[in-house]
Formats: structure tokens, C-alpha cells, sequence
């Protein structure tokens, strides 16, 4: 204890020197740093890093000695510099946070800044955010707090107070509770990514206030309740992940009015289906993943007007009927994974010709009949492409018997009988245009198209359906 506290006592002597020093500079007219604030930024250094010299190094952090985590700009009277970033990642490696590295109340005296990036830092002793520290950072308009596996407890609802917050990026850290409604006040917020915590509750509907965002990651947490219509109010979303959580209920169909939408992952959660077809608005979509929930109906027609999807992933999720004919017409396509369902049919040929297709898992289901892909698609492929745990699927191409493709890709040569299964009457949907346009042919067909679309009709959905009309 005597070592730290005279360790303390010459850290505070230094200090004052350098204010000293700082003040005869300021006699002579340099451009220097606030007492408080150069006092307040050594600090929250010493606070956060293992060397004990770094004051010693860097007396003057914004001109002679800089230090790349740190950034200053000059302030208003043209004479004071001030401390604008603060950053302490992987790409800055010397020096290395200290086990016993915390967030210093210092950084209340850094009131210009705008910056907070901290990663890996707090990795054995437990820190937990202060609801009062990050209030009067008014500045403030970058804080990411991540990777950091001792930081603990709740999201203080004090973030809110940050009014002109843009970024705020919380992920991989251990931080439990609830997600604050207060910080749907934060109007200025561009990205939020609260993502790998243990986080729980539900999403607040206060979430749709946040007008400006385009980045939602709240995926790997233990969220629970249905997703709010009220994601559907936030216009400029690009990326929604609210992967591997323990969301509920249906898909809202105001998410149909994001049309800038590019990624949409729902995956590992117990979201019922079906897909509402008001998600045909996504006309930029180019990745949607949809992994694990209990969907169980039909592969959803509307994809097929989706023209910039890229990748489409429904493994495990129950879905049944033929794979259809519409992702003839997807040419971006890139990825494409149906695997562990209850598809049946046949395999369609065509999606060895898709032109940028380079993964294709159809895996584990009732597909039937002879797999006629070119041999080129095979090879190209590899082990990107999955078709076994088909049980009457076959080939009987003898340019895959001879180089002994059949054997690579899992499924046996067909051996000239009749297949198992629908081998006359193979029904797969009908055009896609013609089908999404409600022409159904017959009285049976539309009764059956109707048992498909039945929901359970609650006060929510209502309250969503609601919701996307009026937006």
C-alpha cells in the first residue's frame, strides 16, 4: 500500500509540473491543453493502462508527445487544444490495460469529448457502468464499450441524456437487465449494437423513437417477447439482427416498409410463421436468414420479386411443399440453404445454372427423384453442395457413375424403377406472378390457399397490422 501511495504522491507532483510548464507556454502564446482537462485526461490514463511512465512520456498528449489513442482538435479561442478521442483497442498495443483497469469519474473533466472507444481492456476486474458518468458527457458521440468480459451489470438509462449521440456500441461484454426505454430518445443514434450480453426482457417499443438508425444488433442475448411493430417506423434500417434470442410470436408486417433494408437475421429464436407477404417491400434485400424457428408452411412466393437477394438461409424450419420455380429468377443468388425441412418434390435443375450460386444445402429432407445438376455445377461446388439425407433421391447420369460424383455427393444411382413417392403427378407452384396475384383456379385451390394464410389472430398482430397500414 506505502509503494501505491507514493506511486500517487510523484504521479500528482508530475502533474502539476507539466501544468507549470503548460503555463509558461501559455505566457509565450503556444497553443496548449486546459489544467483540469490535462490533469482529468492523466487520470482516466492511468486508470485504464498498465505503464506507470505514460504521463512521463506524454506531458504534452496533443502536440509534442502525442500518443495514437489519443486525438485532440483546437477549440474555439484558437489557443487551447482539447481532448476529442480517447481509443484503446487491439491496433493500439503498447501499453496494455491493467488487470485492475476501470473507468475513472476523471472523465467527467474531458467535457469536449466525442469519442470513447475502449476493447479488451476490462478482462479480469469486474466494472460496472456508473449511471451518473456518462450523463454530462454532452459531446459525447462515438461510445464503444466491447469485448470487454468483466464489464458488468445494467445499460444505465442515463446513456439517454447524451443527446447527440450517433453511436453506441455495446457488444460482447457482459451486461445484464433489461434494454433501457429511455434510450429510444436518443434521435441522433445511427447504429446501436448491444449484441453477445445477456441481456433479457423485451424489445422496448420506445425503440421506434430512434428515426435516424440504420444498424440494430441486439443478436446472442436472452431477449424475450415478440418484435415490435415499431422497427417498422425506423425508415433508414439497413441491418436488423435479432439473431439467437428468445423472440415469439409472428414476424410484424410493418417490416414490409423498410425499403432499405439489406440484411434481415431472425434465426435460433421460436418466430412462427408464416412470413407475412407484406415483406415483399424489401426490394434491397440481399441477405435474409430465418435458421431455427418454427415457421412450418410453404418457402414464401414473394421471394421470387426480391431481386437482389444474395443469400436466402431457412434450415430448420419446418417448411413444406416443393422447392418453386421463382429462384430461377434470383441471378444474385449466392447461398441458398433449405436444409432440415419437410420439403418433398423433386430438385429442381435449374439451380445448376443459377450463375453466381456457390452454396447449396437441401439436406435432411423428402426430396425425391433423379438429381439432374451439370456435372461442372458439381464440381465447382464441392463440399458447398449437400443434397443427402434424401432418401429417394438418385442419379442416374453416367458421367457422375463414372468419375464416381454419386459417391461425393451421398445419394445412390438410380436403379431404373419406380421411385417412391409422387413420380407422376410431381406439383410444383405455379408461376409466380400469376400465383402472388391471387388467380387460383379453382374453388379446392383457394380453400386451401386460405387454411395456409390463417393466423392466430391476437391484439398485437391486430395493433401491427394496424400499424403498417397507417405508416
Amino acid at each position: 500500500m506505502a509503494s501505491v501511495a507514493f506511486f500517487f504522491v510523484g504521479f500528482l507532483v508530475f502533474a502539476g509540473e507539466v501544468i507549470a510548464m503548460q503555463r509558461d507556454l501559455d505566457g509565450l502564446g503556444e497553443m496548449v491543453m486546459d489544467e483540469d482537462e490535462l490533469l482529468g485526461l492523466f487520470e482516466v490514463m492511468s486508470s485504464l493502462l498498465e505503464d506507470p511512465d505514460w504521463a512521463d512520456v506524454h506531458p504534452q498528449p496533443c502536440t509534442d508527445t502525442p500518443w495514437p489513442g489519443v486525438e485532440c482538435e483546437i477549440g474555439e479561442d484558437l489557443s487551447i487544444f482539447h481532448v476529442t478521442k480517447i481509443h484503446l483497442g487491439p491496433d493500439v498495443i503498447i501499453p496494455t490495460c491493467k488487470v485492475s483497469a476501470n473507468l475513472s469519474d476523471s472523465l467527467l473533466k474531458l467535457t469536449y469529448l466525442k469519442t470513447l472507444s475502449i476493447f479488451n481492456c476490462f478482462v479480469s476486474s469486474p466494472v460496472a457502468l456508473s449511471p451518473t458518468l456518462f450523463g454530462a458527457l454532452s459531446s459525447l458521440e462515438h461510445l464503444a464499450l466491447q469485448s470487454n468480459p468483466a464489464l458488468i451489470g445494467e445499460i444505465p438509462p442515463s446513456l439517454a441524456e447524451i443527446s447527440g449521440l450517433r453511436v453506441l456500441s455495446l457488444s460482447q461484454n457482459n451486461l445484464q437487465g433489461n434494454i433501457p426505454k429511455e434510450l429510444g430518445g436518443l434521435v441522433n443514434l445511427v447504429q446501436l449494437d448491444l449484441s453477445y450480453n445477456n441481456l433479457s426482457g423485451k424489445i422496448p417499443e420506445e425503440i421506434g423513437g430512434l428515426k435516424g438508425l440504420s444498424i440494430l444488433d441486439l443478436s446472442w442475448n436472452s431477449i424475450e417477447g415478440q418484435v415490435p411493430c415499431s422497427l417498422g417506423m425506423l425508415q433508414l434500417l439497413q441491418k436488423i439482427d435479432l439473431s439467437y434470442n428468445r423472440l415469439v410470436g409472428s414476424i410484424p408486417p410493418a417490416i414490409g416498409k423498410l425499403n432499405r433494408l439489406v440484411l434481415l437475421d431472425l434465426s435460433h429464436n421460436s418466430i412462427q410463421g408464416p412470413i407475412p407477404e407484406t415483406l415483399s417491400g424489401l426490394k434491397q434485400l440481399q441477405d435474409l436468414t430465418v435458421d431455427h424457428n418454427p415457421i412450418n408452411s410453404k418457402i414464401p412466393l414473394f421471394l421470387g420479386t426480391l431481386k437482389n437477394l444474395t443469400s436466402i438461409s431457412f434450415s430448420g424450419c419446418g417448411l413444406t411443399g416443393p422447392v418453386p420455380n421463382f429462384f430461377s429468377s434470383l441471378n444474385n443468388l449466392t447461398a441458398l440453404s433449405l436444409d432440415n425441412n419437410n420439403l418433398s418434390g423433386r430438385v429442381p435443375p435449374y439451380l445448376g445454372s443459377l450463375p453466381l450460386l456457390d452454396q447449396l444445402n437441401l439436406s435432411h429432407n423428402q426430396l425425391n427423384g433423379e438429381l439432374q445438376f451439370p456435372e461442372e455445377f458439381i464440381e465447382r461446388l464441392g463440399k458447398r453442395l449437400d443434397v443427402k439425407g434424401n432418401e429417394n433421391l438418385c442419379t442416374s447420369n453416367k458421367q457422375y457413375l463414372k468419375k464416381n460424383i454419386s459417391m461425393y455427393l451421398e445419394i445412390p444411382p438410380c436403379s431404373g424403377t419406380k421411385e417412391k413417392g409422387n413420380n407422376k403427378t410431381f406439383q410444383e407452384y405455379p408461376d409466380d406472378s400469376s400465383w402472388y396475384h391471387g388467380k387460383i383456379s379453382s374453388n379446392t385451390a383457394a380453400a386451401q390457399w386460405l387454411n395456409q394464410k390463417k393466423l392466430i389472430v391476437s391484439s398485437t398482430s391486430v395493433f401491427c397490422w394496424l400499424s403498417f397500414v397507417l405508416l
